[in-house]
């Protein structure tokens, strides 16, 4: 892998997990408070404490129809015993009955779109919630609620403008400042790769949060990064890796952040610091440390030493890659007589013959003829595409 590639490949790394960790959870809106507003939306007199105080909807008054009431009960007790499949067939034959009224339609909708998505329907949970929605008829908690679930699963499922859409009217109506809400938000605006209104969203979000979530404050991280706002992206990631000076993933962010910004000697630095206190504990990590240095001038000796440390305790692989980068490093350090020991290693496991041409070369330097005739005639067999140079070392007297 080029270092150029495998710069890009940290800031994956980086983006990757901002994402996975930011995915909305759909399945976590069927809590046990979620029950307990369903069971009383059929009868109970206690008044749930609202959660958008401030919305601009009131809630509806209209009541269910008397004759569907143990219908609606039964379908209740169904879904909360976890059988999603009669659950969703109970509200089917509710939603299709002539005297429904739309208080009626909207539970059923609300308990059918939580049991198709937990049957992995997704399509048809998205289909029920808009149901009962249009409805118009659930308590602000039960509407807005659904409503943001709608919003996440749209996200989820890569429907971007959709899912910001639902999200602005959830916003819109109720009047919310929750952080989450306003990260989902901002995580909406960074899929839809509308970087430069995920930061506000997602600065808005950790402002209002009294402990954000590291997850947004990476997300912000990104978004800036991808605008080009380097200062910015840098600022946060080095936030983030101070609170954390244990955290492999938070220190690997910030080299590979200061390796996107060719700041090679700070995160020479932090990659150091991860290998003394023995957060180095994968191949990648010790070849990226290695690759670091040896875009640096004058390191040589710092690759080298990394390199047998890797080797040594076995996480570094004793492959064609390390050795020819041991050798190098060995070589251009005037420490021969270990760079050839090092591309004697690296030859055999080459995919041509251009490993052991160089042997060869540096073999006929140090005036050790025959063996840089041996390490030619090799090269040869393995096949090179520019045969000539080892065929003059071959003919040599």
């Amino acid at each position: 892998m080029s270092f150029r590639n495998f710069k890009q490949a940290a800031l994956s790394l980086v983006i990757m997990c901002f994402l996975g960790t930011a995915a909305f959870d759909a399945d976590a809106q069927r809590s046990t408070r979620e029950r307990a507003d369903a069971r009383k939306q059929e009868g109970s007199t206690e008044k749930a404490e609202a959660r958008y105080p401030d919305a601009t909807r009131q809630d509806p008054t209209e009541k269910g129809a008397r004759k569907l009431q143990t219908k609606l009960q039964k379908m209740v007790e169904v879904y909360n015993k976890d059988d999603f499949a009669a659950a969703r067939t109970q509200a089917d034959e509710i939603l299709a009955s002539d005297i429904a009224t739309p208080y009626d339609k909207a539970v059923s909708a609300q308990i059918a779109s939580h049991a198709a998505y937990n049957s992995d329907d997704t399509p048809a949970s998205l289909a029920y919630i808009q149901q009962a929605l249009d409805a118009n008829a659930l308590d602000n908690n039960n509407h807005y609620q659904l409503m943001y679930m709608l919003a996440g699963i749209q996200l989820q499922e890569e429907q971007y403008a959709e899912g910001l859409a639902t999200l602005e009217r959830f916003l819109g109506e109720t009047k919310s400042k929750d952080p989450e809400a306003l990260a989902l938000k901002g995580q909406g605006l960074y899929q839809a790769e509308r970087f430069a209104e995920a930061i506000p969203a997602l600065k808005q979000a950790i402002d209002a949060s009294p402990e954000p979530k590291d997850n947004w404050q990476q997300l912000l991280m990104a978004s800036y990064a991808e605008v080009g706002q380097s200062s910015e992206a840098m600022a946060m990631v080095e936030t983030i890796a101070a609170r954390a000076p244990g955290d492999k993933r938070a220190q690997m962010n910030l080299a590979g952040v200061y390796l996107q910004a060719d700041k090679y000697e700070q995160a020479a630095a932090v990659l150091e610091k991860m290998r003394a206190s023995g957060l180095l504990t994968e191949e990648k990590d010790y070849r990226q440390l290695y690759a670091t240095y040896a875009n640096m001038d004058g390191k040589e000796k710092e690759v080298i030493n990394v390199i047998n440390d890797g080797i040594a305790k076995g996480v570094l692989k004793a492959d064609h890659q390390t050795y020819l980068a041991l050798a190098q490093s060995y070589y251009y350090s005037d420490q021969i007589p270990p760079a050839i020991a090092a591309w004697q290693k690296a030859a055999p496991m080459a995919p041509d013959g251009e490993t052991y041409l160089n042997l060869a070369k540096v073999l006929w330097q140090e005036d050790r003829v025959p063996e840089a005739k041996q390490a030619a005639r090799a090269a040869l067999e393995k096949g090179l595409k520019k045969p000539d140079e080892a065929k003059k070392i071959v003919a040599l007297p």
